[in-house]
């Protein structure tokens, strides 16, 4: 029973609903991944620029921000079945124009930016729609269970998504990853018709507008340790995340190609190594009272291993690349790990303290905070490498989540001890 207490609890399978998303999941995501590395390995083939590569955070942040945030309040209003249905289509699209782009040889860096932020948008909608239906599917005593596996599942793809993308790219193009993306989306739309009318309880009726969305945003001025789980993330992603740095460091470092290549492969699918296994042995994590303590904790185990990944870069210039790549990887592998602890803490305390009229625009800030903090960091980080060089600008970062993230947990010390009712691990 120890043992088997180590794993992941997968007593959250049992749902119908639930387990059709997951499964779809398995294929989705992989396909998704190759995009996230073929964006901007096109970009920085086309221009060899890190700075270029760093303005997808930018142009992916702007739609990011807007449309999550409206998402999030559509997602109070409509019944969201249907919002997932059309922005599943969307992506669908937006993946089939990439495709097209790359097939046709187009080399537009704004095309890419372009279509970027138009997907964007897309997940903005679909994403917070899509974590704020859990509740109602799931019970609460399931929540950080649930949580686990969908992340154990979305960076599992991010790990085969880099390891496929990184090898084939030199050998069959970006076109190919773009059109395997946009056929394993089909997965995901099956299972979303499949599942029932999602309407929300006490739902006013209408177009959400501006109102709406400063209303949810409002309701975090009442609860202090929702709010300080999203400043805690963006700390450790904005400063912490240099994967705009990864082609770079690949090429200039470690002496890859100037497009894919192993050591690309690697750095890209290392955070997803060290989140998988983080969930597959994630039981302990519907044991955890404490959960704001455990984030704390979570994110300073990532600062320091992002300043070991800065220090391995710096050590490459000098020798041992190979046995320096390995410990880079090493340090991104135990950074993943450690993010997906605070991840699954953060959005089970979100899900079980929000009221379900809520729920949907608190998900959409939730998401805004997720995505739009590395795209911010892609920006910094990029800016940053252009001034000082890519290992002072990771290792620096690193430095500045540790000092970051102890303030802010002692300015807010509720947030320390904040408990979530324990749940029992079921296996």
């Amino acid at each position: 029973m120890e043992i088997r207490g180590l794993f992941a609890d997968t007593t959250p399978l049992r749902n119908p609903h639930f387990r059709r998303l997951w499964t779809a999941n398995m294929v989705t995501v992989v396909g998704a991944q190759l995009t996230v590395v073929a964006v901007p390995a096109q970009i920085y083939a086309e221009t060899g620029s890190s700075a270029y590569v760093g303005l997808t955070g930018l142009f992916g942040l702007v739609p990011l921000v807007v449309f999550g945030l409206w998402g999030g309040a559509l997602a109070d209003v409509m019944d969201r079945r249907t919002i997932l249905i059309g922005t599943t289509i969307g992506l669908i699209a937006t993946s089939a124009a990439f495709w097209a782009q790359a097939a046709a040889g187009i080399g537009s860096v704004w095309l890419l930016l372009g279509l970027f932020s138009v997907q964007q948008a897309f997940f903005g909608v679909n994403q917070p729609t899509r974590s704020a239906i859990l509740p109602k599917l799931l019970t609460t005593a399931e929540l950080p269970a649930a949580n686990s596996l969908n992340m154990t599942v979305l960076q599992a793809g991010a790990i085969a998504g880099p390891m496929v993308g990184g090898i084939l790219i030199p050998i069959a193009g970006f076109s190919w990853l773009y059109l395997v993306d946009t056929f394993t989306l089909f997965a995901t739309l099956s299972a979303v018709v499949r599942l029932p009318k999602l309407p929300v309880e006490g739902a006013v009726s209408g177009t959400p507008g501006l109102k709406a969305v400063t209303d949810g945003l409002g309701y975090l001025k009442g609860h202090p340790v929702l709010l300080t789980s999203f400043l805690v993330d963006l700390i450790a992603m904005i400063f912490g995340m240099p994967r705009a740095l990864f082609p770079a460091i690949a090429h200039l470092n470690f002496d890859g190609p100037k497009g894919g290549g192993v050591a690309f492969a690697f750095l890209f699918a290392a955070i997803p190594i060290g989140a998988v296994l983080g969930g597959i042995f994630s039981g302990w994590v519907s044991r955890v009272q404490r959960q704001g303590l455990a984030v704390i904790a979570a994110i300073v185990v990532w600062g320091l291993a992002i300043t070991g990944f800065g220090l391995a870069v710096s050590l490459a210039d000098n020798g041992a690349r190979n046995w320096m790549l390995a410990f880079a990887v090493l340090m991104l592998v135990i950074a993943g790990a450690a993010d997906m602890a605070s991840a699954a803490f953060r959005m089970s305390m979100l899900q079980a303290s929000a009221s379900d009229e809520v729920r949907g625009r608190l998900q959409g800030v939730f998401i805004v905070v997720v995505a739009g903090g590395p795209r911010i960091a892609d920006v910094a980080h990029g800016g940053a490498a252009a001034v000082v060089g890519s290992a002072a600008a990771a290792s620096g970062g690193g430095v500045l989540v540790v000092v970051g993230v102890i303030i802010a947990a002692l300015a807010v010390p509720g947030f320390i001890r904040y408990k979530l009712a324990p749940v029992p691990a079921t296996g």
